[in-house]
């Protein structure tokens, strides 16, 4: 993937994460608003493409069973746990971004998903056109 793929999916990512605050109780960005908020939300777009990159590879291979027996629903726990972690690691930033616990993470991580889907569908993407 290009900069440009690339400043595309974290866009696309930072889209979702707003929606994402805006729709479920206990996932907030709490900034000043504006050019803050929209910093906020690129820097927790980029957090959780990172913790996305480096962990679900790994939790995939060691998960493998347990993705197999509930056939794929732990993968609602896993990114529900990626969603907690990234909130996790904004708080450690000072980031004024939270998500206030499992079941918030649960929800947000689902409508991350799909909001990210949707808005994948819209906006092209450069290797789909190659």
């Amino acid at each position: 993937m290009g900069a440009v793929g690339f400043l595309i999916r974290l866009a696309i990512t930072a889209v979702a994460l707003w929606i994402t605050a805006l729709v479920v109780p206990g996932v907030q960005v709490t900034g000043r608003g504006g050019g803050e908020t929209a910093l906020t939300l690129v820097v927790v777009a980029l957090i959780f493409g990172v913790v996305n990159a480096v962990l679900r590879p790994v939790i995939r291979v060691v998960g493998c069973a347990f993705y197999l027996l509930t056939l794929g629903l732990f993968a609602l726990v896993v990114n529900a746990l990626l969603f907690l972690l990234t909130g996790w690691i904004a708080r450690q930033l000072d980031l004024p971004f939270r998500v206030d616990g499992f079941w918030p993470a649960f929800w947000g991580a689902i409508v991350m998903a799909v909001v990210s889907w949707l808005i994948s569908v819209v906006v092209p993407d450069a290797r789909r056109e190659r």
